[in-house]
Order: C-alpha cells, then sequence, then structure tokens
C-alpha cells in the first residue's frame, strides 16, 4: 500500500474514533471527579421533595447550611409482609397477648387493659395469639424496660402507646402511638393515634359539641391555635399574620385560658409542629373544621379514614391564599365537612375504648387483605365499629347503607316467636302472621319447661320450631334459620291482627336502620335517686319499643351477640324486661334517632314482671328492678337513647271511600 495513503487511512480511523467519543458511544471513565466550579453549592436547595433528589447529589458531602435528611429508625424496612407472620392467626381471626408488665402500672397501661380485656381480641394465653401487646415502660434513670422473653425480634408484635413516649421503636414491632413524625412513620404497618389528654374517657364519651352546622350571619370563622392549649378568634379579614411567629401582632381580647372550650368558629388553623396535636382533637369534638398547616406528623387513622372529608390541608407559606380560599368556600361544602368532623369524633376517638378497638381493626383489616372491609364503611355513619365483618362485608347487606347504594330493603319477613308458656293465644297469633303477603316464614323458639304441640295451624308458609335455651337473650340469637333480613319479634302472649302486621311492615321499609314497634317505654331522669328511669305508662313522648311485638333488621342480632360484652347480656338473662332497655340502647347507639311506633287496636298490655314474683310497673311506682336501665347506661358509657312523638298511622284512617276499598280496614278506630 502506497504511503500517503496508509496516512489518509490512520487519519480516518482516529477521526471515526473521535466521533464515537463525541457522541457518547464509548464514554471515557475519568478515574478522578470533576471539581465543582467555584462559588456554587454542592448541594441542593431546601427543596420540600428533596427526599427524592437525594440519589442526584453532585457529592457525597453536605455543606452545614444544607438540611440532613433524617435517618432511618431502626427496623424501618419492615412492612406489612415482612415483618407479621399472618399463618399464625387461626381462621384469619386476630388474637391479641398482652404481655406482663415489667414495672408498676400506670393509669395510661389500666386504661389500655381494661379496654384490650372487654373486647373480643383478647387471648388470654400466648399459644391462642397471633400479636402480642407491649407496653412499652421506663425505670427511673430514663432507661427502657426489659423485652420479654418470647420476643422473637419483635416478630408479630405491637407496640402501643396512648401518649408520645420513648422506647416505642424496638426491632420489627409494629408501632402504635400518638401522633407519630412522618418521616419516621411506616406507612400500612404502624398505626398513628390520636393525641389523647390524660381526662380522657374510657368508655362512652362526650358527644360532638356543635350546635349550628351552618355559620350565621357574623358568626367566628376562624380561631388559631396557640400555645399550651390557648385559641385565638379573628374575624373574616385575617392577615398572614395568623401564624407567622416573627410577626407582632395583638392577640386581641379574644382569646381563651387553657382548658376552656373552644370557640365556635367554622375552621380552626393548627399549626404543624407536633405539639399542637391536642388541637386537632380539640377541633374535631367542637365540630371547628380543622385546617393543618404543613403537618408534620401523621393523622390519626390515616390508613382507614379519608380525611379529606373532614379536614383541610394547607401550605403554611401561602397563607393569603388560604385564607381566600376559606372565605369562599361553599356553604354546602362547610356542612358536609363539619358533619363529618361529628361523626368521626363519635365514632373512632370520643373514648379510649374506640381507639383501641379501631387500632385492633385496622389489624385485623390487614389480616384479610383483599376480602376487608370497603372504605365507606369506615368513613360513613355508623362506622366500622359498628358494622361487623362477621355479619359481611358488602354494604348492601346492612340496615344503613341502603341510601347510600340506591338499593331498597326486602320485601319480605321471617317470623320468629319466642314462647314461654304455650296456649291459646300462640295458635291464634300463628295464622294472623301467617296471613300476612309479607311474610315468608315462622319460626318458634320454644324455651318452655312443656314439650311443643304436635299439631300446628295449616299455614302457606313454612313452620320451624327451634329449641330455646331458656334464656332472655336467646332471643336475639343470630339463628341460621332465619332467611331473610328482616325479623317481626314476636312472644306467645302477643296479640296483632294481620293488617296491624303489614301496616308495621311497610312503616319499616321506608325506616329499615331504625325499631317499628307497637308498644313504647320512655326514658327520664329521676332527680331524687340521681339516675335513670322508665316509664311504662301511655304518653306521647316515647324513647324505647317493646321487642314483644317489633320490626327490625336482622343484623341487630349478630350485633347483641358478638358486639356487647358478656355482663350486658347478663343482665338481660336476670331481668327479663332488662332486654327491650339493651336491645333499644344497641340500636339507638348505631342510628343516632328514635324508634317507630305503629298503631296498635288492642288494649294496652302491662308490661311483663321485671323478676320472678315482681309486679309490673305501675304509673305511680317504681319497679325493685329499675335499677337495669342505669346498669346498661354505665355499661354503655352514655345515654344513646332519643325520645320522640311521632307516631305513623294509615294514609286511609278517615278517608271518605267504600269500606272496601280501604287498604288497611280492620285499623280504622270506630
Amino acid at each position: 500500500m502506497p504511503l500517503w495513503r496508509r496516512k489518509y487511512f490512520w487519519l480516518a480511523l482516529s477521526a471515526f474514533w473521535l466521533l464515537l467519543i463525541v457522541l457518547g458511544v464509548f464514554p471515557l471513565r475519568l478515574a478522578v471527579p470533576p471539581s465543582p466550579l467555584p462559588g456554587r453549592s454542592q448541594g441542593w436547595p431546601r427543596w420540600l421533595d428533596a427526599a427524592f433528589l437525594q440519589s442526584f447529589s453532585q457529592s457525597e458531602t453536605h455543606p452545614e447550611d444544607v438540611p440532613q435528611l433524617p435517618r432511618a429508625p431502626r427496623g424501618s424496612s419492615c412492612t406489612w409482609g415482612t415483618c407479621f407472620d399472618i399463618s399464625k392467626c387461626k381462621g384469619n381471626v386476630l388474637k391479641i397477648f398482652v404481655h406482663s408488665l415489667a414495672g408498676p402500672t400506670t393509669e395510661a397501661h389500666r386504661r389500655i387493659l381494661d379496654s384490650l380485656e372487654g373486647s373480643g381480641y383478647y387471648a388470654p394465653s400466648p399459644t391462642e395469639a397471633c400479636l402480642f401487646l407491649l407496653l412499652p415502660s421506663q425505670d427511673r434513670r430514663g432507661a427502657c424496660g426489659p423485652l420479654p422473653p418470647n420476643w422473637n425480634g419483635g416478630r408479630n408484635h405491637l407496640v402501643l402507646s396512648l401518649y408520645p413516649a420513648p422506647c416505642t421503636r424496638l426491632g420489627q414491632a409494629m408501632v402504635a402511638e400518638a401522633s407519630p413524625s412522618s418521616d419516621i412513620f411506616r406507612s400500612g404497618f404502624d398505626v398513628a393515634l390520636p393525641g389523647l389528654p390524660e381526662a380522657h374517657p374510657l368508655q362512652g364519651g362526650a358527644p360532638g359539641q356543635l350546635q349550628q352546622f351552618s355559620p350565621q350571619p357574623g358568626a367566628t370563622l376562624l380561631a388559631v391555635a396557640e400555645e399550651r392549649g390557648r385559641w385565638r378568634t379573628t374575624g373574616t379579614q385575617a392577615s398572614a399574620c395568623l401564624w407567622d411567629r416573627h410577626c407582632e401582632q395583638d392577640p386581641g381580647p379574644h382569646q381563651t385560658d387553657p382548658g376552656e372550650t373552644l370557640p365556635n368558629a367554622t375552621f380552626c388553623l393548627i399549626p404543624g409542629h407536633r405539639s399542637a396535636t391536642s388541637c386537632f382533637l380539640q377541633a374535631l369534638q367542637a365540630g371547628c373544621i380543622p385546617v393543618l398547616l404543613s403537618p408534620r406528623w401523621e393523622l390519626p387513622f390515616s390508613e382507614v379514614i379519608d380525611w379529606t372529608k373532614a379536614a383541610i390541608i394547607a401550605d403554611e407559606r401561602l397563607p393569603l391564599q388560604v385564607l381566600a380560599a376559606l372565605r369562599e368556600m361553599l356553604p354546602s361544602r362547610v356542612l358536609a365537612l363539619r358533619q363529618q368532623t361529628q361523626f368521626l369524633w363519635t365514632a373512632y376517638f370520643s373514648s379510649v375504648e374506640k381507639v383501641i378497638r379501631t387500632t385492633l381493626e385496622i389489624i385485623q383489616d390487614r389480616i384479610w387483605g383483599a376480602s376487608a372491609r370497603p372504605s365507606p364503611m369506615w368513613n360513613s355513619p355508623p362506622g366500622a365499629l359498628l358494622a361487623l365483618p362477621t355479619f359481611s362485608r358488602s354494604l348492601q347487606d346492612f340496615p344503613f347503607y341502603h341510601l347510600q347504594q340506591g338499593s331498597k330493603p326486602e320485601s319480605h319477613f321471617s317470623a320468629l316467636i319466642w314462647v314461654e308458656a304455650s296456649g291459646e293465644p300462640l295458635l291464634k297469633l300463628v295464622q294472623e302472621v301467617a296471613g300476612s303477603r309479607h311474610c315468608a316464614q315462622i319460626l318458634i323458639l320454644w324455651s318452655s319447661e312443656r314439650p311443643p304441640p304436635e299439631r300446628w295451624p295449616e299455614t302457606a308458609v313454612p313452620l320451624t320450631v327451634i329449641k330455646g335455651h331458656r334464656k332472655v337473650s336467646d332471643r336475639f340469637f343470630p339463628h341460621s334459620n332465619i332467611s331473610t333480613n328482616v325479623i317481626l319479634s314476636l312472644d306467645a302472649h302477643s296479640t296483632l291482627s294481620t293488617s296491624e302486621v303489614d301496616f308495621a311492615f311497610v312503616v319499616w321499609q321506608s325506616f329499615p336502620e331504625r325499631i317499628v314497634g307497637f308498644l313504647t317505654w320512655s326514658h327520664f331522669w329521676d332527680e331524687t335517686r340521681g339516675g335513670w328511669g322508665y316509664s311504662t305508662e301511655m304518653a306521647n313522648e316515647f324513647s324505647m319499643v317493646l321487642t314483644k311485638a317489633a320490626f327490625y333488621h336482622r343484623y341487630y342480632h349478630t350485633l347483641f351477640t358478638h358486639s356487647l360484652p358478656k355482663d350486658l347480656r347478663a343482665i338481660a338473662d336476670e331481668s327479663p324486661a332488662c332486654v327491650d332497655v339493651l336491645m333499644n340502647f344497641l340500636v339507638a347507639t348505631v342510628t343516632k334517632l328514635p324508634p317507630i311506633k305503629v298503631p296498635y287496636s288492642r288494649p294496652r298490655q302491662r308490661a311483663p314482671p321485671l323478676a320472678a314474683g315482681d309486679p309490673g310497673p305501675g304509673p305511680e311506682t317504681q319497679p325493685p328492678a329499675q335499677d337495669c336501665i342505669n346498669r346498661v347506661a354505665a355499661g354503655f358509657g352514655h345515654m344513646p337513647l332519643v325520645s320522640s312523638r311521632v307516631r305513623l298511622d294509615p294514609v286511609l284512617f278517615k278517608d271518605p271511600v267504600s269500606v272496601q276499598r280501604k287498604k288497611y280496614r280492620s285499623l280504622e278506630k270506630p
């Protein structure tokens, strides 16, 4: 090859390799990284999303003026799938065992233990449990207490503290603590609790304080949370100085003292630091819409509660925009937010017992996985604690979701007749009930010492005899023989006509979440005795319907059997009349509404004796077992009964049409 051609060849080859390097096909890898330009910062600016930009930092060294990202706590790599063994939960049912406390029992520990022992999740021995509870403790020197022998690195353990405390993040254990910081909270594994005051009630709890859902003209718009539990109110023309610590502004005369009731304001501005978390729960109870300014703590039960329906999360760097948005919010939106605050407070936060139960229900839902309760059960009345998944996980099967689902109640009912003593009225009652066009079946719950009759009246619907256990509470057991969602509860002494049964059932279809019945009682506060009492005399006002003749949804049988504590069910077995009080308490707790009364053409019967040998309650005397209503109220922690004067009568009572055209002819009074 000529020499000049050889030179051109090597020159072209060198140019080709240089072009490849420039285009980046074969990039050069320098052993020494290039130094940054003089005067330019080596780190990223203080952006809120700095955690996402960590891998793009120009250098592994950070200057002192750049904030360091917080280090993840020990065990932060834990997730529900890696640090919890679901196979230990037999039948996917949560059972929890409490480790013995190493030190003295504090008041907070006692309140937690009292709530757990009354729940259905409590396991007396560790062999029956799949979750182990550890209550953190400290010695006098502030060191964390010793771990239990079967700690197993914290696997399948829950460290629970109702109040902010150290010694909570241990190994692979889940943590349920008050207002955890957002940078250490493990979503889907830990549980965020509310910041409870030390005097928070154990059961029941005070109701919401909201008296007026929609703001009145001239009402206070804003309440600003300040230090040491104080609140400062201001008008609609507030400035950015509301939450600016560097802004000197006279707080004015509208300032509360610590411990005072939160003023009636529409919005409550709450700073984002953790010391203001107690103000969040206070605003929730008062029905004041919480406006959280860049919160740096996890909202309580955020895994299941949709806080966008009850609170507003705003950016503290945009004060003028936030105030403008609050002033322009539609009244309908304000009403929806305030109503949701009252529901959430009553359902999950009003007592220590509800906080503990909500924590356990969240863990139970994790065990179920995809088959857990849907979000509307958590975020719609009456709430997940009163919508038991042991009954169903479909909204359409419960009596209080028909309006939301756009569905209609069932068109047939099952008659459940409790028999303690047989007689002629029973056979007559069977014939009248079977004549109803809505009756699907008749169930005879036989609790009498005598054997049932060999022959029953011929009916167009099936009749089944169930052997009872001679306990009054057995009337509300969820018997598998019940084939419909509607129950007509009767006893052998009831006297109803077919028209009365038909009309009462039609009324129930319009109020499927309530008790609809014929005989009523009323409760009252007895000043002389310093307690509750109830009257059986006929009056316009009532708060209870006797279950000896009443319609209700069969879900309340499941709630009665699986939700009520055993000591409350024992009260009903001790005193037969207390079973009506207990059932009405239960339904009123769910609905927050009174029962429905329908007309009864027979003379009013006296209530059954409250105990063997006791006379029935008269209009002037108090029954010997009157205290059962106080025992039930103490078990519930509050008085849920609601009084009413509403009585629904057939529309065609006094219409001028012919008798043959009337729908409920036998109900028309002479």
